[in-house]
């Protein structure tokens, strides 16, 4: 199928494209556009481990500012315009190229639904964890990575029903907003996110409210609207409801089953490993969304049950039942394991598959030789 995006947003239509039209002439046509997609994900990742390593509970912002050398946050500002920046410029690159590719618009896809989940972690490192005094609690993290992945799951789950990406306006948005906060907080230092902005409301609190204003008022009636002006021009991939909405069904129960751990855990998980559960989450999320958009690539029918909600279903239960007892957070460890890894591996033999079958390599634009 062709691959069609439609790009509304003023901020991007005339000021950031401008910016990536000039960038773009600086890259070698040598270079595969797939090398570009790919190395964006990678400094993010970077980034992300990084910040780990010097804020592992999200508490390094709010105990003792001097945690995170100053560094590290304007890294993480430089990793995430890079990013952002390679994300936006493949595309460009492959049309240049002349290399555009199904396998282009699955890996860029694929890793932009992983990647999602990674930017919201490292932000929370910015806010840290409520600790009494200021911080974000790490139940409204949850809902927030919740809300973003919701909005994520959104587009293409339009694009599975009107053949169309119609590319969210927060997407530019929020890379602006987080390459700021950055530079924000290497500049100012962690202590400008500890100080009443406006009303006694903090930056963070404000950040909140305008995500899910965002979410709920502007990109969600927009995703439906879409969706009723294809019903209404005939121009629906899909004719009977059931079929519109069964992409829909693993992704809303992954949240339940994930919601049910967070509020039920009897070691209270989530304030425990933090970390370590949002990963999770984004990671599952990654995979059923994955599944989506090679569906509605391949124009096949999605499973209406993604193989990860049985393992998950059984932790979930032993968790919240008292069977695991003390060994609830390393029974989170190992499911975070088995998660992060089926994810690699289904990345990598589907990139492969592809590869073959299209006869181009992933990294490079060389032809394959017909064996």
């Amino acid at each position: 199928s062709q691959y069609s995006a439609v790009d509304t947003n003023p901020l991007s239509v005339y000021i950031m494209q401008p910016i990536w039209n000039k960038i773009i002439k600086i890259v070698p046509l040598w270079i595969a556009p797939n090398l570009l997609t790919f190395s964006g994900f990678v400094m993010i990742l970077f980034n992300y481990f990084l910040l780990s390593f010097y804020d592992w509970d999200y508490t390094a912002s709010g105990t003792s500012p001097g945690l995170v050398p100053t560094w590290v946050w304007l890294f993480s500002a430089f990793t995430t315009f890079c990013a952002y920046a390679l994300d936006s410029i493949d595309g460009k690159h492959a049309r240049r190229t002349q290399s555009s590719t199904p396998l282009g618009e699955l890996f860029d896809h694929g890793l932009d639904s992983w990647a999602t989940s990674i930017f919201v972690l490292s932000f929370f490192s910015v806010c840290s964890r409520d600790n009494g005094k200021t911080g974000v609690s790490v139940y409204t993290m949850y809902i927030y990575l919740s809300i973003v992945l919701f909005n994520f799951m959104c587009s293409h789950w339009e694009k599975y029903n009107t053949g169309v990406l119609f590319l969210p306006w927060g997407y530019d948005i929020s890379q602006v907003v987080l390459i700021a906060a950055y530079l924000l907080t290497g500049t100012v230092g962690v202590e400008v996110w500890q100080k009443p902005l406006l009303f006694g409301y903090y930056i963070t609190d404000v950040l909140v409210i305008l995500l899910i204003g965002f979410s709920l008022f502007l990109s969600f009636p927009q995703t439906l609207y879409n969706i009723h002006r294809a019903h209404l021009k005939k121009t629906l991939k899909n004719d009977s409801l059931y079929e519109g909405l069964l992409p829909l069904v693993s992704p809303l129960l992954l949240f339940v089953l994930l919601t049910v751990w967070v509020v039920l855990s009897p070691s209270n998980i989530l304030a425990k490993q933090p970390r370590l559960f949002l990963w999770m989450v984004g990671v599952a999320f990654s995979n059923v969304i994955c599944k989506v958009i090679v569906c509605q690539m391949s124009s096949t029918r999605p499973e209406l049950f993604h193989w990860f909600l049985f393992p998950l279903a059984l932790a979930v239960y032993a968790a919240i039942s008292g069977l695991l007892g003390w060994t609830e957070e390393a029974a989170l460890g190992l499911l975070t394991a088995l998660v992060t890894a089926a994810h690699v591996h289904y990345g990598v033999c589907v990139g492969r598959q592809l590869s073959e079958h299209l006869n181009i390599y992933i990294f490079s634009l060389k032809k394959r030789v017909q064996e």
